[in-house]
Parts: C-alpha cells; sequence; structure tokens
C-alpha cells in the first residue's frame, strides 16, 4: 500500500475535489481511504423506542485510492509514491524531490 494513516492527501476527484485532509483509516482490501472531513453525508436514523429520539447523524464514507494524491512533508507538491530498498528495508520515496516521506 502507498498511502499510509496520517498521511496528508488531497482530494483530485469527487464532490470534495481540492480539500486537504489526513487519512484516518486504509481498507487496504478493498483499495479505499477514510479521510477526515471529506465525502461525508447525512443518515436519518429512525426512533427505536419511545425514550429514544430520531437523529440526523453525519457518516464519513470512504474514498475510492484514486480519488486523492499524496502531498509531499518535504516539497508540499502533488506526488506518486516511489519505493527505494536499502538495508533490507522498503522506504517509500517522493517522486518529484527523491526524499523520503
Amino acid at each position: 500500500m502507498k498511502l499510509k494513516k496520517g498521511d496528508n492527501v488531497k482530494v483530485v476527484l469527487g464532490k470534495d475535489k481540492g480539500r486537504i485532509a489526513k487519512i484516518e483509516k486504509v481498507f487496504s482490501k478493498t483499495g479505499k481511504v477514510l479521510v477526515t472531513g471529506v465525502n461525508q453525508y447525512k443518515r436519518h436514523l429512525k426512533a427505536r423506542s419511545q425514550s429514544q429520539r430520531s437523529e440526523i447523524i453525519t457518516i464519513t464514507k470512504p474514498l475510492p485510492l484514486q480519488n486523492v494524491s499524496l502531498i509531499c512533508p518535504n516539497c508540499k507538491k502533488l506526488t506518486r509514491v516511489g519505493f527505494k530498498i536499502e538495508a533490507d528495508k522498503k522506504i517509500r520515496v517522493c517522486r518529484k524531490c527523491k526524499k523520503e516521506i
């Protein structure tokens, strides 16, 4: 997986295009990421009993990996992720500035 939890990303496609936020969770099997404050929807919950009230809650839904792009912490540009192997460790590298992410 090229993106990890805590990475800063910019939304490239969708209704929140242009927004910048952090990755909250990565779903590697489905190829989606949960980004804080992005792709939010309203959900109406019906009251289940007399004591419980019906309410409208806000749900954050995951985005496909293709809809977000990583922002390099060093050069602050949108970039793709490359890999470099050093001393039996796989290190993520920015494709633009060639520095470690």
